[in-house]
């Protein structure tokens, strides 16, 4: 069983974005994973832009990062870019996704955002030092609707690939560490 950091990184608490991360988290966990939320709109604002890594939640949401296996790196796109807050936050942490499996996920408005998971974010991840990143998929929000009680629904043309990417992402875990490996279930 690997142990899986999921970072959301949506400033708003009801977006289509971490419907996407929860919808794949819910699969990983199904498959025995062990995931370990780090929800950057819930971190001190004030502690992020000044990158004290001092500040204890901060220093928690860095310390789940660089411990976790893998990691889940979610975003809305603005601006033809992958979100401030996320950027604000991967400053923090030199390294931290070295020796990981890394699954980039991105939601938006408009496939002409499409290219923002390998042109804008991948170099990012890849920057700081991931061992695997994963092919990613950007969701387009009209994909995702989420019911009254909070039931999540993603239509086929997103939620085939998602599943095949999370599938990648699963076996991906499996091929980096020998002890991780045993315990890995691929859907």
């Amino acid at each position: 069983m690997a142990r899986i950091a999921a970072i959301s990184s949506s400033p708003s608490s009801t977006s289509r974005t971490d419907a996407v991360l929860g919808t794949v988290t819910d699969s990983l966990t199904r498959t025995g994973h062990s995931i370990s939320p780090i929800v950057l709109r819930d971190l001190p604002a004030d502690a992020l832009l000044r990158a004290d890594t001092n500040d204890a939640d901060v220093a928690h949401a860095v310390q789940t990062l660089t411990s976790s296996d893998a990691v889940i790196v979610t975003t809305p796109v603005y601006k033809a870019s992958f979100g401030g807050l996320l950027k604000v936050f991967l400053d923090l942490p030199q390294y931290a996704l070295q020796g990981k499996a890394v699954l980039p996920l991105a939601t938006g408005g408009t496939p002409a955002h499409v290219l923002v998971v390998d042109y804008a974010l991948r170099p990012v991840l890849s920057s700081l030092g991931a061992t695997h990143i994963t092919p990613g998929w950007f969701v387009l929000s009209q994909h995702v609707a989420i019911d009254a009680d909070g039931a999540v629904t993603v239509d086929d043309a997103s939620g085939a690939p998602l599943r095949e990417v999370t599938d990648g992402f699963a076996q991906a875990i499996a091929r980096l560490d020998p002890v991780v490996r045993q315990h890995v279930a691929v859907a």
